[in-house]
């Protein structure tokens, strides 16, 4: 044996060059698989699979093709040479859906003249390989526009010179006028594109030069809202700011007093009117109560109406309490007015309350800093902080920035961060996360990244791009609502003249209904209930450790009927752990192992390490091999203490003609066989452990109706083991790239909507093919950009949580549409009828709005 293995050593194969690859195959092959030297393994009975469930060769044949043909190297820029088409990279602006994109991609592909077009739905790009691509871009807007009305084709080139800036628009009180006014700054020619999101107040513009048009921006903003004031957005904490005050009061104030006034007079003349004073007496108060709850409202409808605004909530407002006067229905005019005002006002403060919420759960950013410089301590602002730095952070302070404890013990509370409630112990050199809370011991934490680049700042920017991305139901009521009005104002209208003029009836009783039907004109609670339901609904995932990548995601999330797991890392902790050691009797268990990890101790791959540390874990001491030779695809041959050790797979046994009759394997996982002088002498078993709440996350998917499925590139007995211990309804196993994407598409045939939840990074195209793509772990800045939902957490319990929270984002949405509409044609129905009063207009107005902002916010309390 020992003579036969030194011959193996001394002999010089012309096919291979030390690296484990097979020489009989080209250059090419070679470099591929000689760049992935380190995850060739002996333990792996199949070769398609190194076990880490990472996918190894796509790339590099990728990036191979690209750099030999010369004419693209993924960067988007041509290069000389290449075949008679040419390449370009097109970017997909307000590309809002994956299903979309593989309709689109489908009917490019069937142009004449395309050579081949792919769209990658993460990047929102469209590369295109054609003998005239640019000749081709009308037909290819012309296809996307038909698929998705909002998508604009754009060259790469042409798109990165544009900038997207953010501006803070104050003062703006109405969610309805906040639509008008993105609206109008989108038909400005310099602009891209423009978002102007009410619940977070913030204005998006992409264009070349933001700063440069945005006196023509905030000449729009006064058109609609003369009292928004569009500032630059600062990034820094929130810092409650003191109101200005007039009269010495706040705005906030003024309003109340303004209320408070106006109804002691309505009341007032309500009981003298029942005493049956003399209305010549009351109408001098009336007019007063009026002045002093609508002159607001009506000096701004007459200022809008000089701007061309005229279906405007003032200006509907005041023609309808002013149109209740000219009838003489004094107390309807000052009570319309009083009752808008104070529906208004509460409507206006649960809008704040509820985004004050959920910008308090998400923006974890400190305003100071415990700085520790030559022994002493001060406190510095957050954002002067700088990498380096060293901080102090005190027991029951929340770490502001993202560093490296270097003196210190504690446990920290991950819980705002993850949404994981179990507090997690740091010492010095672990790195901490900022916006998690340190719960026991003193720390003295060494800065890594500024205030702007750390993870509560990411969490944030991410929350506040998610509500700038807005859903289809978002998007289809903001047309709705273009409509809406002036189909109600004519039928006001005609409800007005059009009875009198024909069957001669009572014209007081069809203009005041007619005034009823203005009351209820706007469509203030549709506009806002239906964005706030699913910021709501961002805010309670970002609770939870959950991150949606805008309303967009949410939508798709719930209509998601199948979800479709990697396994290592989502699954299993991707940790790999000896779970079995079987002797086949001259051996003890100690000893075999202890013989096997003296072959594995210096290789890097996780089953040796795993095996090396067991060894350590028990005490055992290894010793050195004198001679060593690991043989590719199968295992390791060594000299131990004088004695010749096989050390691999079923294949390097039969190799060397070692009798397996003794071995018996009834536990999934690796396995690693070991010989001693040429006879069996056990083997171990290593796998990969699942998660503690697999099994329940599962189950709670089930309980949602929703079908499970696995794709690895692991062997099919170590896949179909998890799937059943978990309860996974489909294995697809022995997967590589490629497949995996094939396998998803399949499963999405079956299902129409997929999601994907992999680790973000190494599985882009599956992630990308899905209609929803998830990242499991640790919120790396790679899994952020890549998918639509990032799990900050590594618990399988947030993928049910995130489906349950975009159900409810979507129904309550929806609620809020139905029940607005039907009040209000309710209302107008019974107006028609002669049973509904301008009060119950008021009520299907302001009071339905209220009651939607508050229905809305629910999402942020279910459990």
């Amino acid at each position: 044996m020992k003579k036969e293995f030194l011959m193996l050593l001394e002999h010089q194969h012309d096919d291979e060059c030390g690296c484990g690859c097979s020489h009989d195959h080209d250059h090419e092959e070679h470099v591929q698989e000689h760049s992935h030297e380190e995850h060739e393994h002996h333990h792996h009975e199949h070769g398609d699979s190194c076990g880490c469930d990472h996918d190894h060769g796509h790339d590099h044949e990728h990036e191979h093709h690209h750099h030999e043909h010369g004419d693209e190297c993924g960067c988007g820029h041509h290069h000389e040479g290449g075949n008679a088409h040419g390449k370009r990279v097109y970017i997909l602006e307000n590309l809002g859906c994956a299903n979309c994109a593989a309709k689109m991609e489908k009917r490019i592909n069937e142009l004449p003249g395309v050579a081949e077009a792919t769209i990658t739905y993460a990047t929102k790009q469209l590369r295109i390989t054609a003998e005239n691509y640019d000749a081709l871009l009308p037909q290819i807007q012309d296809i996307c526009s038909s698929i998705e009305s909002e998508v604009k084709v754009v060259p790469k080139e042409t798109s990165n010179g544009l900038k997207t800036k953010v501006y803070i628009v104050e003062n703006l009180d109405c969610a309805n006028c906040a639509a008008k006014i993105e609206r109008k700054i989108n038909e400005l020619d310099e602009v891209s594109e423009a978002v102007l999101t009410y619940t977070t107040q913030q204005l998006r513009i992409t264009a070349a030069n933001p700063d440069r048009i945005l006196p023509k921006i905030k000449e729009v903003c006064a058109i609609v809202e003369p009292d928004a004031v569009i500032k630059e957005m600062e990034r820094k904490p929130s810092v409650k700011k003191e109101e200005e005050k007039k009269f010495g009061m706040t705005a906030e104030q003024r309003t109340v007093v303004s209320i408070a006034v106006g109804a002691i007079l309505f009341i007032l003349m309500e009981v003298l009117e029942h005493v049956n004073m003399d209305m010549t007496v009351l109408l001098p108060f009336y007019v007063i109560a009026y002045a002093v709850l609508g002159w607001k409202v009506v000096l701004t409808a007459v200022r809008n109406m000089g701007k061309g605004q005229i279906f405007d909530e003032n200006f509907l407002m005041s023609i309808a309490t002013l149109g209740a006067f000219a009838i003489k229905s004094y107390p309807e005019a000052v009570g319309v007015m009083l009752f808008y005002r104070i529906g208004e006002f509460f409507e206006e403060k649960a809008v704040e309350r509820s985004r004050g919420q959920i910008m308090e759960a998400v923006d974890l950013r400190p305003e100071t800093v415990n700085l520790v410089e030559n022994g002493e301590t001060k406190v510095i602002p957050a954002e002067d902080a700088v990498p380096g730095d060293i901080i102090l952070v005190r027991p029951g302070d929340r770490i502001p920035l993202d560093g490296i404890v270097i003196d210190g013990d504690s446990r920290i509370d991950t819980s705002p961060i993850t949404g994981e409630p179990v507090p997690v112990h740091v010492a010095t050199n672990d790195e901490v996360t900022s916006g998690c809370v340190n719960t026991s011991g003193q720390l003295t934490v060494r800065v890594a990244k500024p205030l702007g680049e750390s993870m509560v700042t990411r969490i944030l920017d991410s929350v506040e791009n998610a509500a700038a991305s807005k859903p289809k139901v978002d998007r289809f009521i903001t047309k709705f609502s273009r409509v809406y009005t002036p189909i109600v104002v004519f039928l006001a209208l005609g409800t007005a003249l059009l009875p009198p003029l024909v069957g001669g009836g009572d014209w007081h009783y069809w203009i005041y209904t007619a005034l009823s039907f203005l009351v209820m004109s706007c469509p203030c609670a549709l506009v806002l209930s239906v964005p706030l339901a699913f910021f709501s609904g961002i805010g309670a995932g970002s609770k939870k450790g959950i991150l949606f990548k805008g309303g967009v995601a949410l939508e798709a999330l719930a209509d998601v009927k199948a979800v479709v797991m990697d396994k290592t890392g989502t699954i299993t902790e991707g940790n790999f752990v000896l779970q079995k050691t079987v002797s086949a009797g001259k051996l003890s268990e100690d000893e075999l192992l202890q013989i096997t990890a003296s072959c594995e101790q210096n290789s890097t791959h996780p089953i040796a390490v795993s095996i090396v540390t067991a060894a350590k874990e028990k005490g055992l001491q290894l010793s050195k091999p004198s001679t060593l030779k690991e043989i590719a695809g199968e295992g390791i041959l060594a000299i131990i203490d004088g004695n010749v050790v096989l050390c691999g797979n079923r294949k390097l046994m039969e190799h060397h003609s070692v009798n397996l009759s003794a071995y018996e394997n009834d536990v999934f996982g690796t396995e690693v066989l070991v010989a001693v002088e040429g006879d069996y002498a056990g083997y171990l078993t290593i796998s990969d452990t699942i998660k503690a709440d697999a099994k329940s996350a599962i189950a709670a998917l089930k309980k949602q109706g929703i079908t499970t499925a696995m794709l690895t590139g692991d062997a099919q007995n170590s896949a179909e083991a998890v799937a059943k211990e978990t309860g996974i309804d489909e294995v697809h196993a022995k997967l590589l790239p490629q497949d995996k994407l094939s396998e998803l598409q399949k499963i999405r045939s079956q299902h129409e909507h997929v999601m994907f939840v992999g680790d973000g990074i190494n599985d882009a195209p599956v992630l990308a093919g899905a209609d929803v793509g998830a990242a499991m772990g640790s919120g790396a800045d790679a899994a952020i950009e890549a998918a639509d939902v990032v799990y900050m957490t590594s618990s399988m319990t947030a993928i049910p949580d995130s489906m349950r929270i975009a159900k409810s984002a979507v129904s309550i949405s929806w609620q809020n549409i139905v029940f607005a509409l039907a009040i209000k044609i309710l209302v107008m129905i019974l107006g028609l009828c002669g049973f509904a009063s301008m009060w119950m207009a008021v009520f299907a107005d302001t009071g339905v709005a209220m009651l939607c902002v508050l229905n809305s916010i629910r999402v942020l309390y279910k459990k």
